[in-house]
């Protein structure tokens, strides 16, 4: 009889770093929501990889930050959480990148009783020897780790990451359905689409300001129609999100669409609402609402 190994596989980093793209490329679909802007992750999403004989339980997570309010706060504890139920660590850093945002969570790396693979992400932006310098450098400062140059944006060097990880896989029954792909539910991906394609139009404040509800989610045999609310802070934030004539709400609504119909491979219907939520984001009790904490 085969043996079965399943275990928690834990990516975490500074923000902007790679994570989200890391861990679409490990799953092979798009769970996670990549921009160019940090911070862009809020939760600990779980992708699922099932085989025959194993299931991996990737998690990303948000970037490491010095928390400012209530709801980095919470994000923080999503990062901890990961560090502690660990059963692979991937500590994912760029090159040029020198540390953590937060050095006592290098100090729990150093301290994790889990093997740690150590990617070097964006190679693809490097020359040889800056990367043997950078190899150098860390094997220096994590002794333990194992080091693996990546590209995840280009998919270089991923099939080896993901077959060390599968080897160090112990061994134990399935965390989920062998078919389930996370542990999120439809709901949760809609806000992130509509969020991602705020990340993408708006600037400065903006983005951060921003927590999406979705109201209503009725599948149909051919039509999926969505009802979400866009929380902003200020009234300020509500204009601009709206737009002149409603066009820049219109855009983010048509872009949202459009990928949503890829992920659910049906037709999409969706209406948007903005309001004002003040300082939800120090709200620990709104907080709670909108899944942190």
């Amino acid at each position: 009889m085969s043996v079965h190994k399943s275990g928690f596989v834990n990516i975490i980093g500074n923000p902007n770093v790679g994570k989200s793209t890391l861990m679409n490329a490990l799953v092979g679909e798009r769970l996670s929501i990549i921009t160019s802007k940090a911070q862009t992750t809020r939760h600990r999403i779980l992708g699922i990889v099932s085989g025959e004989d194993f299931q991996m339980v990737i998690s990303d997570t948000p970037g490491i930050i010095k928390p400012a309010y209530a709801l980095q706060e919470s994000m923080m504890d999503f990062v901890k959480t990961a560090l502690d139920d660990a059963d692979i660590l991937l500590y994912m850093v760029e090159i040029g990148e020198k540390g953590l945002k937060d050095e006592r969570f290098l100090e729990k790396i150093r301290k994790s009783t889990a093997p740690v693979l150590l990617l070097i992400n964006k190679i693809d932006t490097t020359d040889q020897e800056q990367l043997e310098l950078q190899v150098a450098f860390w094997k220096e400062l994590l002794p333990e780790a194992e080091i693996f140059p990546i590209s995840a944006l280009e998919n270089f060097n991923i099939q080896p990451v993901f077959d060390r990880i599968l080897e160090l896989l112990p061994e134990g029954p399935a965390f989920f359905d062998k078919d389930q792909l996370t542990d999120k539910p439809e709901r949760f991906f809609v806000s992130e689409v509509i969020r991602e394609k705020i990340l993408k139009h708006y600037k400065k404040e903006i983005p951060y300001s921003v927590e999406i509800e979705v109201e209503s989610f009725e599948e149909g045999e051919d039509l999926i129609r969505i009802g979400a609310v866009i929380m902003v802070e200020r009234d300020s934030q509500k204009g601009i999100i709206i737009g002149h004539k409603g066009s820049a709400l219109k855009r983010v609504g048509s872009e949202a669409r459009k990928d949503l119909e890829i992920f659910f491979d049906k037709k999409v219907f969706i209406e948007l609402f903005v309001k004002v939520n003040k300082n939800w984001r120090s709200d620990a009790r709104q907080l709670r609402r909108f899944g942190y904490n």
